[in-house]
């Protein structure tokens, strides 16, 4: 029965609804760590340091994260791809002003931007931390976080760089957080609630992380 379901367009839709969330989920609790780095050096430490070491995440919630990412990217290129083979959407692109936002008609490229973004920041961030823990067997410091985000930010361009990636991904979450809510079938009576917390997600988190990057770079 499910089976069967999740190979409908309904299904399918419903599917990418759910890893959306759930990115967003995560998205939101790493915001929230990353936020404390600018007010005390001492909770990032610890709520980093307490990620970093617990195994329900690293062994659990890692991987499911890491397989979350890679199935919203291979499923949103399918969709995108299925509704360019759909003889409506000819139609609708000719018209795409009239029927459609700018955001949800981009959300391909936004899409790939936030990609290459993401593939960046596990070579910046996940792979040295990979290889300071299970590969070189560093001694462990739970102070040491702070400082290496802080070095992340000393770059200008890296900083550019980091911003504007967010602020793609901002515009791909304006249209992806409520898209993701419909998908689930939320009540339209909920329609503006939806769009106001929407509204507050999708630009707040993402210039609240430029403002994190900004900030660092500024401050050292």
């Amino acid at each position: 029965m499910m089976k069967n379901f999740l190979v409908t367009s309904i299904g399918k839709k419903v599917a990418m609804a759910i890893s959306a969330i759930f990115l967003m989920v995560f998205l939101l609790q790493h915001f929230i760590i990353n936020i404390t780095s600018v007010f005390s050096e001492d909770v990032f430490n610890f709520l980093s340091h307490f990620m970093g070491t617990n195994p329900l995440v690293q062994f659990i919630l890692q991987p499911i994260l890491i397989a979350g990412v890679i199935f919203h990217f291979i499923m949103g290129f399918y969709l995108e791809i299925q509704n360019r083979k759909a003889k409506k959407y000819v139609y609708h692109k000719e018209r795409g002003g009239a029927n459609s936002t700018w955001m949800s008609r981009n959300m391909i490229w936004s899409g790939m931007v936030v990609l290459s973004f993401l593939i960046l920041h596990f070579i910046d961030f996940w792979i040295p931390e990979m290889n300071h823990k299970y590969i070189e067997f560093l001694p462990e410091d739970p102070n040491r976080y702070h400082e290496e985000l802080v070095l992340k930010f000393e770059n200008i361009w890296r900083v550019v760089f980091y911003c504007i990636s967010f602020i793609l991904l901002s515009l791909h979450l304006l249209h992806g957080f409520s898209s993701a809510l419909k998908s689930m079938g939320t009540n339209k009576s909920y329609a503006s609630s939806v769009k106001s917390l929407s509204y507050i997600y999708s630009i707040g988190v993402p210039f609240g992380f430029c403002f994190i990057a900004i900030f660092h770079y500024f401050s050292h």
